[in-house]
């Protein structure tokens, strides 16, 4: 089977009704990135991030998967698949996903504050006061702005390896994850979905390209039918 690797953004999780710092006035739920995603805020205000993340978190059970995460989830069935997101949310694995990073963590993780391989599941809030096994207060297990990419070096070796990329709902500004395209082979075959496509540098290095101005379940559904028809 031929090796399809997947980069996901916010575009695609805002279609299942989960809004992000990408909306238009560059606000996650009425909060700027300062207060709620840095490691400062974290020092400045625990009791505001742990809340704010608690209430995403909440959103997110309410939420369900979309076309676009269905329908990647249905290319298992005819290649490879990898998929390597952006996100936080768990609507990936939710829509039958088998092989996803999660760049930026995961919402319904939990770390601690101190030791960050100590990592739990999160089903619900995490409150001041509930601590790790070493006695350190839990934190959401997210990247914040500022901090390291640890699963970037896993992500690399997929991008490397892939004979068709699809990139669905990222403006691709967002770096690390941007950079990434920038290890594809030449010889593979890529789809950009985004209604309002922004050619980066990666971008502008890749020939073998089909430009797609559709959102992502309108473009996943095209996509879809070009490369198993």
């Amino acid at each position: 089977m031929k090796k399809l690797v997947v980069l996901t953004g916010a575009g695609v999780s805002a279609e299942s009704g989960l809004k992000t710092f990408r909306d238009a006035d560059g606000l996650w739920e009425g909060h700027r990135v300062e207060e709620v995603a840095t490691p400062d805020a974290w020092e400045r205000n625990p009791s505001l991030v742990l809340q704010f993340y608690n209430e995403r978190r909440q959103q997110l059970s309410k939420a369900l998967p979309n076309l676009a995460h269905r329908l990647l989830a249905e290319l298992e069935k005819h290649f490879k698949v990898s998929i390597v997101t952006q996100n936080v949310d768990d609507l990936h694995e939710r829509a039958g996903s088998s092989q996803v990073i999660h760049l930026h963590g995961e919402l319904k993780k939990m770390r601690s504050e101190r030791y960050s391989h100590l990592v739990y599941d999160c089903p619900g809030d995490i409150l001041l006061g509930d601590l790790c096994e070493k006695g350190f207060q839990l934190r959401p297990h997210i990247v914040w702005f500022g901090e390291s990419v640890p699963l970037l070096a896993l992500a690399v070796p997929e991008f490397e390896s892939a004979d068709i990329c699809i990139i669905v709902g990222t403006s691709l500004q967002v770096y690390p994850a941007a950079g990434l395209i920038g290890y594809l082979p030449t010889s593979c075959r890529t789809y950009y979905i985004d209604p309002r496509p922004h050619p980066s540098y990666e971008i502008g290095l890749l020939n073998n390209i089909s430009l797609i101005s559709k959102k992502a379940q309108e473009g996943m559904k095209e996509v879809f039918d070009r490369i198993t028809s």
